[in-house]
């Protein structure tokens, strides 16, 4: 017999990180994550996460905002519901919550996890098997000083850790920001890739002047140069230069990445489980991008372990990540909550293969960093 749904928890948890990260539109010093726990009529117990950055800044959902949502509107449509039949749920949440996908990320994820759980089966598994066991793994180097991105830079390579590096810019004057790029560049070698996240700071005119500075300096790749829906920007610049453009903000589900491959763009989409409402939707966006000819990156929300082990496994399953993966949150936080970190080594990390994400809580870690 099927079980049910017996409570869902939604917790906020503030853990510090290691160094200020720059960004255009924020600088954090802080993640807060919401952790959900979903149990069954059994007492087993599934585990979900939705986190965004620097709260409101830079999407319209907050901790804050994901816990109420959760609280006051998912869980109640949710309890004393079979839980075995994942699709069934979404399809309820969504004829009666619109938008929210963060929210509905951390669900859909816990419910993963306990399906997994009743069923002796990773999350990988149930979304068809994991094709690689390791995937590659950038670092954002995002102090915003030039020296010291350098030094964290070399010791991340010299650790085995990461050989791939993403720089965080767009709060700085163009030509600044090109100059801080290109040194650092330059400082590394042609060995290490270097690419760019402009976090949606530059209008068009901007974006043509830094893009041809960037491409000139040996830069690999520019993140989401334009605003979230100027559309036609980002294909006429991924037209215009030999330097490819990862569409971020711009994409959060299948539909985003449809007209954007329709209207011409070329180039990759990064994908986010917490863009697209979870995993499922996630690998529907990846299968629109592979039948466009759209290149695929594994994309963060600066998740802590269980957001990040949820999109690894989702990762797992297709066949090429064409410009990698950035799932390095839990390395940016001091501290973690769960029993067993991620295995991050070869310039990579690990997928657990047990069953459900396979990653538990550490309750004493996770009563320290709730907020009161």
């Amino acid at each position: 017999m099927s079980t049910t749904i017996h409570s869902i928890d939604a917790i906020l948890v503030d853990i510090p990180t290691i160094r200020p990260h720059k960004l255009s539109m924020t600088t954090m010093g802080v993640q807060t994550m919401v952790i959900v726990r979903i149990k069954d009529s059994n007492g087993l117990e599934g585990l979900g996460e939705a986190t965004t950055i620097g709260g409101l800044s830079y999407g319209p959902e907050s901790p804050e905002s994901i816990k109420l949502t959760i609280d006051s509107y998912l869980a109640p449509l949710l309890l004393n519901q079979p839980s075995n039949n994942i699709n069934t749920l979404k399809v309820r949440l969504n004829a009666n919550i619109r938008a929210n996908h963060l929210a509905k990320s951390a669900i859909e994820t816990a419910l993963l996890d306990l399906n997994g759980k009743q069923q002796g089966l990773s999350v990988s598994q149930l979304l068809g098997g994991a094709i690689h066991q390791h995937l590659p793994v950038l670092w954002v180097l995002a102090s915003g000083d030039t020296a010291k991105d350098i030094d964290e830079a070399q010791s991340m390579i010299a650790a085995k850790r990461h050989c791939v590096f993403k720089l965080k810019i767009g709060s700085r004057p163009v030509m600044e920001d090109v100059k801080h790029v290109a040194a650092i560049k330059a400082a590394l070698g042609d060995s290490v890739s270097i690419r760019v996240d402009v976090n949606q700071a530059w209008d068009e005119f901007t974006a043509t002047k830094g893009m041809q500075a960037l491409q000139s300096a040996g830069i690999d790749w520019v993140e989401q140069p334009t605003p979230t829906k100027d559309f036609a920007s980002l294909v006429r610049l991924s037209q215009k230069f030999t330097i490819p453009i990862l569409a971020d903000e711009s994409i959060n589900d299948a539909t985003d990445g449809f007209q954007l491959a329709a209207a011409g763009f070329s180039g990759s989409y990064a994908l986010k489980i917490a863009k697209s409402a979870g995993p499922i939707g996630a690998l529907k966006l990846a299968s629109v991008a592979q039948a466009s000819g759209i290149g695929l990156y594994g994309g963060t929300m600066l998740e802590g372990t269980i957001g990040t082990v949820a999109s690894l496994h989702a990762w797992s399953t297709l066949e090429k990540l064409h410009v990698g993966t950035e799932m390095f949150g839990p390395l940016l936080m001091k501290d973690d909550i769960v029993v067993n970190p991620l295995n991050y080594s070869n310039f990579g990390v690990e997928i657990p293969t047990t069953p459900g994400l396979g990653v538990e809580i550490d309750e004493d870690k996770l009563a320290f960093y709730r907020r009161k």
